[in-house]
């Protein structure tokens, strides 16, 4: 692919925007690549976890690319968000953690990628910002919801409408950021190796139970988390994960 590199190290896919020369900004063709990647590795058992980043140092992603936006009417406006919100569902609803490897810029759609990621690690330059409404619009792949549940609604309207960038330590402290790291990539890894060893299909039932729980009634979370739960005692691997803590050793899962 033209635009994405794909790493697999180990059990962990690396992803990398590589736009270098456009602060690897998204355009409908890095949109459609990134999708057929997330498809693609959905299901693949030898794949425990994704990590997200952009090429270089300078950005993550600098945002949507604005010289191609600027000649859509309302109609392709429409179809290109549509298509970004569907893709960074697709993110969001992977059942294998996703990390955020964010270097430098996460402006705009590049906020947008990220927040969609369920854990975000930035670097010590990272700035990160929703400033669409200085162009006379605002953000179209989820944006406004996602930063709206994960920082409150004062903060997200106070950050979407101001168009403020943001800087690492203050990203941190609103949540936006998991972790500044000195290196997001070693240390995006570094985390990934610690998830591996627990089990694959209790962490697709957490990732599930998490998202799901978001899009509905507070006490009907409760009847998924329930859900999810029990079917998990009929797995080899809580089986062994239950037995392994009794024994005193360390569990041995399946996949």
């Amino acid at each position: 692919m033209k635009n994405i590199k794909t790493d697999l190290q180990e059990n962990i896919l690396v992803i990398t925007i590589n736009r270098p020369d456009k602060l690897n900004a998204l355009n409908e063709r890095v949109l459609t690549e990134l999708e057929s990647i997330i498809i693609e590795n959905r299901d693949k058992l030898n794949i425990k976890c994704l990590i997200i980043t952009g090429e270089g140092n300078k950005a993550f992603v600098a945002g949507a690319d604005i010289n191609e936006m600027s000649s859509f009417s309302s109609i392709d406006a429409i179809k290109y968000s549509n298509k970004g919100i569907n893709l960074f569902n697709l993110i969001e609803s992977y059942p294998k953690p996703v990390i955020a490897a964010v270097n430098g810029y996460a402006l705009g759609g590049g906020l947008e990628l990220a927040l969609a990621c369920h854990i975000r690690y930035i670097s010590k330059n990272a700035i990160l910002g929703l400033p669409e409404v200085s162009l006379g619009l605002i953000p179209g792949f989820g944006g406004t919801q996602r930063l709206r549940n994960i920082v409150g609604l004062g903060n997200a309207i106070e950050i979407i409408t101001s168009a403020n960038y943001i800087k690492a330590e203050d990203a941190e402290k609103l949540g936006l950021a998991n972790k500044i790291c000195d290196n997001t990539l070693e240390e995006s890894i570094e985390l990934c190796k610690k998830i591996s060893k627990n089990s694959s299909i209790a962490i697709k039932n957490a990732i599930q139970s998490l998202v799901s729980g978001m899009n509905v009634n507070y006490y009907d979370s409760f009847s998924i988390e329930n859900n999810l739960f029990s079917q998990l005692f009929e797995t080899e691997d809580s089986k062994e994960g239950m037995q392994a803590f009794l024994d005193r050793r360390k569990p041995k899962f399946k996949d």
